[in-house]
């Protein structure tokens, strides 16, 4: 889903928002109204993550083309990751290129270190999930080397009390500011307007 102003040449690049696991493009509809016409061009992608058997790569493959199709092949981006979202932003970032066009990359309540909840499904039923798993192949390669994030401006918000990124301080990126947002649950993170207004805030920042 994409949305445009019209205008082929723009100060502040577009946006791209990105879905948790049992999420759709919609679940950013209260985010994007508290942003107004502030940010008219908007890349959300209806991600293919198929209840967790995709795996993450090679989601963030396919989020690749998409970014490519909707923007061209240069075109600097802004990227705000929820959840799983978060994870499959910060592989294409580090693992395909996208650390090139990326302005800044925004992880909210994103298992960057990993979850416990995902500990228990086996990589063979579910790849996706699999893969945020704490200590996993894909986040310790993520980690190995940072040279590439370093190259964008990052940061995190997360939930102390997340159930569903379990323990909650873990979803945060290894480089960037990190900020604890005054909300309960996984889902207030993009519904509670104590977590809107301050993600409003970074995403409108200069």
């Amino acid at each position: 889903m994409r949305s445009s102003s019209g205008s082929t040449q723009t100060a502040t690049p577009p946006l791209v928002l990105l879905h948790g696991l049992m999420d759709s493009p919609r679940v950013f509809d209260r985010l994007r109204r508290h942003l107004g016409e502030q940010r008219q061009e908007l890349l959300v992608p209806d991600l293919p993550v198929r209840f967790g058997t995709t795996p993450v790569q090679e989601l963030a493959e396919w989020l690749g083309r998409q970014i490519e199709a909707a923007f061209g092949p240069s075109r600097p981006v802004d990227l705000l990751g929820f959840s799983m979202g978060g994870v499959i932003g910060r592989t294409w970032i580090q693992l395909q290129g996208g650390y090139g066009r990326t302005r800044r990359f925004i992880s909210l309540g994103s298992p960057q270190q990993g979850t416990l909840t995902a500990q228990p499904w086996p990589r063979k039923l579910l790849a996706g999930i699999a893969d945020l798993k704490p200590g996993s192949p894909l986040l310790q390669r993520l980690d190995a080397d940072l040279d590439s994030l370093r190259q964008v401006d990052c940061c995190s918000f997360y939930s102390g009390l997340d159930l569903m990124v379990l323990p909650g301080w873990s979803a945060v990126l290894p480089v960037g500011p990190r900020h604890q947002l005054p909300v309960l649950t996984h889902p207030q993170l993009v519904r509670d307007p104590q977590a809107l207004a301050p993600l409003a805030q970074e995403l409108l920042r200069a």
